[in-house]
């Protein structure tokens, strides 16, 4: 009796072998196969760079917003939320989500350069230590120590530790802060020296 897994494989070979074509060989493509494969290949190449886009674009609204909240926290001002999810948005709108948090950014630190008594806060940090000074009690360039930075600068104070970590601007908000309930009497005698008491 003939061995049935023989015989199959022999006919296989006999047919490809009719149309020139060898068992270990593809059928070469027709024009249309190839075509095909090439649209199957670029659509999944496509939407693999356009979840990549997503992505990306997704990370730099992200990065903006953190910029406009962080300021705005400094500044003691409300934070602009947005306003749904991204979820399922189209690379445009994310693009134009990206160019408005870019300027929401923008404008916050903007308004964060304008400290009200900026003037009056570097006159005090010429008479007090470098902006960077980390000797306790007292830290910075406007010499605030424990106490003073928890309760006018709690958010900086536990995101980025001591005010010998805070931006020279950090540092003056958080002053500003404690001016509108005690002026400058927290400074007494550089504040003397620069006349604002």
């Amino acid at each position: 009796m003939p061995n049935l897994r023989r015989t199959s494989a022999a006919l296989a070979l006999c047919t490809l072998s009719a149309f020139g074509l060898t068992a270990y060989n593809n059928p070469p493509a027709t024009a249309k196969t190839g075509a095909v494969v090439t649209a199957v290949k670029t659509s999944k190449q496509t939407k693999q760079q356009q979840a990549e886009a997503v992505r990306w674009l997704e990370h730099r609204i992200v990065h903006f917003q953190h910029m406009a909240w962080h300021w705005k926290l400094v500044m003691g001002l409300p934070l602009t939320r947005p306003g749904r999810s991204l979820a399922g948005w189209s690379i445009q709108q994310l693009k134009q989500t990206v160019v408005w948090w870019q300027h929401q950014a923008a404008q916050a630190w903007l308004q964060a350069t304008h400290v009200p008594h900026k003037a009056a806060w570097l006159c005090i940090h010429h008479y007090e230590g470098s902006w960077t000074d980390p000797n306790a009690p007292y830290y910075g360039g406007l010499q605030m120590n424990l106490a003073f930075q928890q309760r006018y600068g709690y958010w900086l104070y536990r995101t980025k530790g001591t005010a010998d970590h805070w931006t020279p601007l950090e540092q003056m908000w958080v002053a500003e802060r404690a001016y509108k309930s005690r002026g400058f009497w927290p400074w007494p005698n550089t504040a003397r020296y620069c006349g604002l008491l």
